[in-house]
């Protein structure tokens, strides 16, 4: 399994929502609050632009499709500051 955690300003929340609630994922954890810089642009310190983030639990074959979401949104919100990440993840209950 993996986790593949999602960075994107939160004005683009809503969007990446519904494309991932329409590719099937209907399960992820959003964590509020967190605040960072980018490469190219200035610190986003929890305003209406902060980064916003999802991180979703799935299976390792997965991940080439979630990134073929974020891409494509990336393509329609091209100044969304888009990232995505994943790490290995095991349950332990």
């Amino acid at each position: 399994m993996k986790m593949f955690f999602i960075v994107y300003d939160d004005y683009i929340d809503e969007s990446t929502i519904n494309a991932l609630k329409q590719a099937g994922y209907k399960s992820y954890t959003k964590i509020r609050g967190a605040m960072g810089e980018g490469e190219k642009h200035e610190p986003r310190l929890d305003t209406y632009h902060s980064p916003g983030r999802n991180i979703l639990a799935v299976l390792d074959d997965d991940i080439p499709r979630l990134i073929e979401i974020v891409q494509k949104l990336k393509e329609q919100y091209p100044s969304a500051g888009w990232r995505a990440f994943t790490f290995p993840l095991e349950q332990c209950i």
